[in-house]
């Protein structure tokens, strides 16, 4: 008896270096309303500008109750990927978020055609995704960066993001002790 389903696939040869990411962002109070929307228009501006290695860009949804947004993108290689995650506006976008994330969770987590995927995931008030069945674990020294995560060699095409000094800045701060004023008025 023949199908009445037309089954097809997609033939990913002409991609051997595919990555593909999802991202998210999740509401984590009223303030995190605002910052949600705002990055709306943000992001659409960039992905206008097509950037070099991005084959696609879709729009997803995970929840209304609290808002959960996220979208999936498909990048011909780690290496564009990467690139455009460390030059403008993205880098300034992640620096603003490192510092205070508007009230927002945000999440990525990337898987290679060629095998292996990584993940980070800040200010996630709930598991979701890989949280969800495996440990979580400082996002710090080896697993600062995709690149150290994934065990790739080399370093990021634009060197190190500032948030990662500003991590290392805030444990110095945080590992001195306070000065004292010892002075007599």
């Amino acid at each position: 008896m023949p199908s009445r389903v037309s089954r097809v696939t997609a033939d990913l040869t002409g991609y051997p270096d595919l990555v593909v990411i999802y991202l998210g962002m999740r509401v984590n109070s009223l303030r995190g309303l605002r910052t949600l929307v705002a990055f709306g228009p943000r992001i659409s501006k960039a992905v206008e500008e097509k950037p070099d290695g991005l084959l696609l860009h879709e729009n997803l949804f995970f929840g209304f109750f609290p808002p959960h947004f996220a979208m999936r993108q498909y990048w011909r290689d780690f290496d564009s990927l990467e690139r455009w995650a460390r030059a403008m506006p993205h880098q300034k976008w992640w620096q603003d978020f490192v510092g205070d994330s508007g009230g927002t969770g945000f999440w990525h987590e990337t898987y290679f055609i060629r095998g292996g995927m990584e993940s980070i995931f800040d200010d996630m008030r709930v598991p979701v995704g890989f949280t969800k069945f495996a440990p979580s674990v400082a996002a710090r020294g080896a697993m600062f960066s995709a690149r150290k995560r994934l065990g790739l060699a080399g370093e990021s095409p634009a060197g190190p993001v500032a948030e990662e000094w500003a991590w290392l800045r805030l444990a110095r701060d945080q590992a001195r002790p306070p000065k004292l004023n010892l002075s007599c008025p």
